[in-house]
């Protein structure tokens, strides 16, 4: 993988700081993106400076969007891969009592932001014939009482579908990464029975590693259920 180039959003910690670890140890040019730019520095710094970009990105922004792929393809000179990590959760509530706002949040950075990243990053991975990976979630395949995240985890899983059939016969290869419970700071208290991060790490690299005439649409990955 030596000189390929994987942008990851929301990389400065949970399962996008994990891909870019794994992605690091096999020998991929990383353009890693987030909101916490104090975060992706340090995550830098572990990884080797020399091999990673780091860009403070707001991915509900086309701007910063498009500023972000200017960086990486004036940095490495193009984009082989990019998955599109960055989201964030709802609030309780459900239909009845959750915070509109909040709502508002999740939805622009879950469905919107991952639009954005797809526009911005198209034109180069056209041009590498490259790969788009997208987190999805268990919850985008399930009925839940009231989520609204799992409503937006849907119009992931849907992206992925429709993106695939835009692209058909492009080469662009599109995978939807869809984790049950992960134990992540995504949530307040630290689940008990849950994947770590890294397992959806190696699921990501897996999926890239495929050659060119193997195209893994989706990769759903739950804990395995505790021993009674």
């Amino acid at each position: 993988m030596q000189d390929r180039v994987l942008l990851i959003t929301g990389a400065s910690s949970g399962i996008g700081a994990a891909t870019a670890r794994a992605a690091s140890r096999e020998g991929y040019q990383l353009v890693l993106a987030a909101r916490s730019n104090d975060k992706l520095e340090a995550l830098a710094r572990e990884l080797g400076p020399e091999n990673v970009l780091t860009v403070s990105v707001d991915v509900t922004l086309m701007a910063q969007q498009e500023a972000m792929v200017e960086q990486a393809l004036e940095r490495f000179g193009r984009i082989d891969g990019v998955f599109a990590n960055a989201g964030r959760g709802g609030s309780p509530g459900g239909f009845s009592n959750a915070d509109p706002d909040a709502w508002r949040a999740m939805i622009l950075t879950n469905v919107y932001g991952v639009g954005l990243t797809l526009q911005a990053t198209l034109p180069a991975l056209r041009k590498s014939r490259g790969h788009i990976l997208l987190t999805g979630s268990a919850a985008g395949r399930a009925t839940i009482p009231g989520s609204m995240y799992s409503a937006s985890k849907w119009a992931v899983t849907g992206i992925g579908y429709n993106l695939r059939e835009e692209l058909r016969g492009s080469g662009i290869r599109v995978t939807l990464i869809e984790p049950g419970m992960v134990d992540t700071p995504f949530f307040d208290e630290r689940p008990n029975h849950a994947l770590q991060d890294r397992d959806i790490a190696n699921a990501v690299l897996y999926a890239l590693g495929q050659p060119s005439h193997v195209d893994v649409n989706e990769i759903l990955i739950r804990p395995t259920p505790p021993i009674d």
